[in-house]
């Protein structure tokens, strides 16, 4: 059993279907708007709802910003490539990455800009789902997720499949901004500490930078970076399609 706290992160569950949803406690002294959206959508999906105090909530809660909303759910599904290899796919594929919080604001940010499907190297994620959750506001249900133990396998049949691999990484690079990301493509980008790993650069095709404004030399965090090339991959679309 996993436990999700909070109203985005109920909410989410019982809206991307992609998680079975147990029971929700609900504070018995909330009737605002998110509340009774919350209670409509249990109905609807036969979902056990019970109105109990807010003290017996935050005795269950493990954080202290719930709401007054705690849900009990199974782990999530997982998607495979042949979900996300669909008509110009924007994937993005992120290494080295372990804290949730960092995770969740990657899969708040690309799936915001229009992300088609996040690679992720294959770990238990049922301890740090309700982080991860609540980090994304929400975006970690809706977001096309592919787990794997071999991240390099994948990007090969990306290439095979026609997409253009790009790695957040500074040598032999261009600026973001100059890359195409309009075609189907795939964007890499590694953790601050470790980055990406020798096999995955390996599968790339060109490299990419963010440029700074100034001298500053230290890197943006794997959260900034993503949200920075995921926006100007959905500005760069639009335009495309307008």
């Amino acid at each position: 059993m996993i436990q999700i706290e909070g109203g985005l992160s109920v909410k989410a569950a019982l809206l991307a279907g992609r998680r079975k949803t147990d029971v929700i406690y609900l504070d018995e002294t909330r009737h605002d708007k998110d509340a009774r959206f919350i209670q409509y959508r249990a109905i609807d999906r036969h979902v056990p709802l019970k109105r109990v105090p807010r003290e017996k909530i935050d005795a269950m809660a493990r954080g202290r910003t719930h709401g007054g909303v705690i849900a009990e759910v199974e782990e999530r599904s997982w998607q495979t490539m042949d979900d996300v290899l669909l008509k110009e796919p924007l994937l993005f594929l992120v290494e080295g990455v372990e804290d949730p919080y960092n995770l969740g604001y990657i899969m708040r940010s690309v799936y915001s800009a229009g992300c088609t499907g996040l690679l992720v190297r294959n770990r238990d994620w049922s301890q740090a789902e309700g982080t991860i959750l609540k980090a994304s506001a929400g975006a970690f249900e809706y977001l096309n997720v592919i787990p794997s133990d071999d991240l390099p396998s994948l990007c090969h049949e990306v290439k095979k499949a026609g997409l253009k691999c790009y790695a957040a990484m500074r040598k032999d690079a261009i600026a973001y901004w100059d890359a195409d990301y309009v075609k189907p493509c795939l964007i890499a980008i590694g953790g601050e500490m470790r980055g990406l790993s020798a096999r995955v650069m390996a599968e790339m095709d060109q490299n990419i930078y963010i440029p700074y404004a100034n001298d500053f030399r230290a890197a943006l965090n794997a959260a900034g970076a993503c949200a920075a090339i995921a926006f100007e991959s959905f500005r760069q679309r639009k335009n495309f399609h307008e």
